[in-house]
């Protein structure tokens, strides 16, 4: 049964709606998609990499898998994390039948210049929190050995160029695709944001609670931003700066990457300070948006042929109201969705790598 498109402005936990053909099966089949087509084409990946490896004569892990060294191995586990993005993007457009930007923003595409401003927001608040981290007693006694710039600056231009991608793939993963096929069948955003935070946390492993806590936090501040700001660049800049910092501490460190240690291993004393530097950095997230009035609904525009009104040129009324034409971002009103959709005038009101 196809289930007519909403009428009323909807948030961004509710964008799979928008689609004129939604079905209800639309959001548990793509994410059947999503699961088989990533395992499938990483296992492929990898195991292409695997034998590469091995007729090249390099040694074999514990784990039998072949260890090229840590950055190329830390660079190879970054693209496949990566390549779940375009996976994304095909079930939005293939199973969901939407635009793929639409699980980016309500505005149907990234808004980079946000993007940009949340990333500039975060590194500061995270570097002063994991500063704070360095000073917590190390395990075992041994602490920071500084790897030398001949080590740490080929990694440092490595991690700048993937990390924003592995951290934007699982944002598109996470905060994107399961919040979305989730918030298809509910009004609420906390029955779309809480199951996506603690799978989230899962994938991830177990490490200790602290640092499950520790994840599921992270997941449930993200998730709440991207719903409070219409898209997905708040949670990008986060987990990119996040990562990026961690990634960089252990790039700098004698064997940093040779560590299996990961967020999901983290100490209630590293769980106190990585709340209070995702408060920091939502609560300054938040000044911004009420500054720039960010759209955060979108509507799904009428189906008939557009005409010339009246007022405000060739887009046409809506809810009875002469309809203007679709301002800049960082305006009130309207998106820059494609024309089979219409912006809502709404007004934003106001470790270790993971």
């Amino acid at each position: 049964m196809t289930t007519r498109p909403l009428s009323e402005p909807l948030p961004y936990h509710r964008l799979s709606r928008l689609a004129t053909s939604h079905r209800w099966w639309h959001p548990p089949v793509g994410t059947l998609f999503v699961a088989v087509v990533y395992m499938t084409a990483t296992g492929l990946l990898y195991t292409a990499l695997d034998a590469w490896g091995t007729r090249r004569g390099h040694p074999v892990s514990a784990d039998g898998w072949v260890e090229f060294g840590p950055l190329p191995d830390t660079a190879v586990e970054l693209l496949l994390l990566a390549l779940a993005t375009p996976v994304v993007l095909l079930a939005v457009r293939w199973i969901g039948r939407r635009p793929a930007g639409t699980v980016s923003s309500v505005t149907g595409r990234l808004r980079w210049r946000l993007l940009f401003l949340c990333l500039l927001t975060a590194l500061p608040v995270l570097a002063v929190v994991m500063g704070a981290m360095a000073l917590l007693p190390a395990d075992g006694g041994v602490g920071f050995r500084w790897a030398g710039w001949t080590a740490f600056g080929p990694a440092l231009a490595l991690l700048v160029v993937l990390v924003p991608l592995q951290a934007a793939a699982e944002e598109y993963v996470f905060r994107g695709w399961l919040t979305q096929a989730v918030g298809a069948f509910t009004r609420s955003p906390w029955p779309a944001l809480v199951p996506q935070a603690l799978l989230f946390a899962a994938a991830h492993g177990w490490g200790t609670p602290w640092g499950f806590a520790d994840l599921v936090v992270f997941g449930v501040a993200a998730g709440w931003l991207t719903w409070r700001t219409g898209g997905l660049e708040a949670a990008i800049g986060l987990h990119a700066a996040n990562n990026l910092l961690a990634f960089g501490l252990a790039a700098a460190t004698v064997d940093g990457l040779r560590s299996d240690e990961t967020a999901a291993d983290s100490t209630w004393p590293v769980l106190a300070l990585d709340v209070v530097g995702v408060a920091l950095y939502t609560t300054a997230v938040l000044w911004l948006v009420r500054r720039r009035g960010l759209v955060r609904t979108a509507a799904p525009a009428p189906l008939l042929p557009v005409r010339p009104a009246a007022f405000g040129g060739p887009y046409g009324p809506v809810a009875g109201r002469p309809a203007t034409p679709p301002r800049a971002e960082g305006s009130a009103q309207g998106t820059s969705l494609p024309r089979t959709y219409r912006g809502a005038e709404e007004q934003a009101t106001g470790h270790g790598a993971v």
